[in-house]
């Protein structure tokens, strides 16, 4: 059986109301304009400290936004979310087929432990790699190659499954077999473009999908 890394937002959980304000939160703590929604919903996926940087334009002012963003984050955001229909019925089916499952996420490693602790099948995955708190960790291709490294395992034997073209990409990167999926945020096109080969419009075409 395979070894299965799912991305976090927007492949199992619906995080935009949480992210998206503590977004906000951190530009108006900034004395900053908040974007539109939807452009707030493109720091979904990336790294803050990513998302941040081409707005800000300065390291200390990404780093205080970044502190910003925790503190709302730490206190609300963690818990603003929605399980994907579907989701915890296709994780039980995986675990029971024999699939080791693991979080692989560019969200920081302790927020994203504290989520997948309170999904009511969080209990499934092995473990959870994220980003480190400090950013010294926290692209796809790094967070994929520090679970390769947890897990002592083959690229090949490994599947990346997320919803955003950095999941396609480091996947890719490592040489690794995917799916993309369709119910998050990243959507057909972006996930085309950055060379899925496989998109899973639900998530009960997973099992069928991991298993050609």
């Amino acid at each position: 059986m395979a070894l299965l890394f799912f991305d976090m937002d927007g492949t199992l959980i619906n995080s935009e109301i949480g992210i998206t304000r503590c977004v906000a939160h951190a530009l108006t703590q900034m004395g900053l304009e908040v974007p539109s929604g939807a452009e707030l919903r493109r720091w979904i996926g990336p790294s803050l400290r990513t998302s941040f940087a081409p707005l800000l334009r300065d390291d200390a002012k990404v780093e205080e936004a970044v502190l910003h963003y925790r503190d709302r984050f730490e206190a609300l955001g963690w818990a603003e979310h929605e399980v994907y229909d579907g989701i915890a019925e296709t994780v039980e089916a995986l675990h029971a087929a024999g699939h080791r499952l693991a979080v692989v996420t560019a969200k920081n490693e302790p927020h994203a432990r504290k989520i997948a602790a309170h999904l009511p099948f969080g209990h499934r995955f092995v473990d959870i790699v994220g980003a480190t708190v400090d950013g010294s960790r926290s692209d796809k291709p790094e967070l994929i190659a520090e679970a390769l490294r947890r897990f002592d395992a083959p690229a090949e034997e490994c599947w990346m499954i997320g919803d955003r073209r950095m999941d396609i990409e480091g996947a890719l990167h490592h040489g690794m077999r995917h799916v993309g999926v369709l119910w998050g945020f990243g959507g057909e096109a972006e996930l085309r473009a950055a060379g899925a080969r496989q998109l899973a419009t639900r998530p009960d075409e997973l099992p069928a999908l991991l298993a050609a």
